[in-house]
């Protein structure tokens, strides 16, 4: 885990922030992530700036630090976009969860 920025808290979408290993991945996914072998849904961001996944896990509220996690990518939502204010950032994410939870199905 890598500490990030808390920018994704500060919006409302708490991330937990690995190392992004592949560098030809960018964009936005929905995606699964392991947590104590339980498996979540997430909405996952490919950040090449800073060489992370974001991820966030949808409706869990537990602590992941320390904690060993495993992160697949399922389908791309988006390519990648520069935002210039967190207004629309934030809009953004939320559009994203929104995508990501009907590729889950889920209400």
């Amino acid at each position: 885990m890598i500490r990030g920025e808390s920018v994704g808290t500060k919006l409302g979408f708490p991330t937990a922030n690995i190392a992004l290993e592949d560098v030809n991945i960018s964009g936005t996914y929905a995606g699964t992530v392991v947590v104590d072998d339980i498996l979540y849904e997430a909405g996952i961001y490919a950040n090449q700036r800073r060489n992370i996944l974001e991820t966030h896990i949808l409706d869990f509220s537990g602590d992941l630090y320390g904690k060993t996690i495993t992160v697949t990518l399922h389908e791309k939502i988006r390519d990648d976009k520069v935002f210039t204010n967190e207004k629309d950032l934030s809009k953004t994410i939320a559009s994203d969860i929104k995508k990501v939870r009907e590729y889950f199905d889920k209400p």
